[in-house]
């Protein structure tokens, strides 16, 4: 991306129709055994109910601290363009004291809403035990990118990786003892055509061996700036359908342009999802 020039933005688009998934949809073969076997800790679970218990309640169960002693009390923090947050007392004893593993509420409420304005996935409005869609705050798309490998990857698995693909993404990968495949791209972002001739080498029924993930950066792609077209996501999307895989898609990107910018679809996940089984 040109680090000059103007910033134009990108004028949204409004969220395409919700497409009609199957409800119940069964991931389980995709994720490994040790991640299967994980519990929610009993403590952070009270953190959580913490959460909805009145201010004059004292609780000893999770550990969590007087917020009266913390040695932060406020905090101004100027912004570029000359205005200022101002962070009051009561926010700032939030801030510093234990939360639900997933975060605050308040900003989990509002990426859950920033996504239902963006893509308008059907998983939204579905129960929990229907595969209800969720979010969990990180410390960056590195934390996000390790736990999402951790929980899919047993050693000797097949991945398949946009190429070149980022170094972190790779320091990430090599140490769980995965089978890189990669993928190889051009301006446009990844060749479907070279991705169907891989994946041609295995069976669509062979589900032992074949691919578990494609994993991808869609737009301005690091190291090499390029963005998938709408014409490759789809034939990408229909390949992952055909060879049972799923679909990670890195987007820090996208809201970040300058000068020319193009518009495409936001995500794979929803726009060539209609009344079919979602892999992302």
């Amino acid at each position: 991306m040109p680090s000059s020039g103007a910033h134009h933005r990108c004028p949204l688009r409004p969220p395409p129709p919700a497409p009609r998934w199957p409800a119940g949809m069964n991931y389980s073969r995709f994720i490994t055994s040790v991640s299967a076997a994980r519990k929610a800790s009993p403590i952070r679970l009270l953190s959580e109910l913490m959460e909805k218990a009145p201010p004059s309640l004292i609780s000893l169960a999770g550990g969590a601290p007087n917020p009266d002693l913390f040695p932060f009390k406020k905090a101004t923090v100027a912004i570029g363009h000359g205005s200022a947050i101002e962070i009051g007392e009561e926010l700032m004893k939030r801030a510093l004291q234990y939360s639900a593993s997933a975060g605050i509420p308040e900003l989990l409420s509002w990426l859950k809403n920033f996504q239902r304005n963006l893509h308008n996935p059907p998983t939204a409005s579905y129960s929990p035990e229907q595969g209800q869609m969720e979010v969990c705050i990180t410390t960056g798309s590195q934390e996000g990118l390790g736990k999402v490998f951790e929980m899919l990857i047993n050693p000797g698995d097949n991945i398949l990786l946009d190429a070149p693909a980022y170094s972190g993404t790779l320091a990430a990968l090599r140490p769980l003892g995965c089978n890189i495949i990669n993928v190889p791209s051009d301006q446009h972002g990844i060749i479907p055509n070279a991705l169907k001739e891989i994946l041609s080498t295995w069976s669509p029924d062979d589900s032992r061996h074949l691919p578990k993930f494609l994993y991808t950066v869609p737009n301005g792609c690091n190291p090499t700036g390029n963005s998938l077209t709408t014409e490759r996501k789809k034939e990408i999307y229909q390949l992952a359908r055909k060879y049972d895989f799923l679909i990670i898609e890195d987007d820090p990107y996208y809201f970040i342009q300058f000068e020319k910018v193009i518009c495409p679809p936001y995500s794979l996940a929803v726009l060539f999802l209609v009344q079919e089984r979602p892999k992302i």
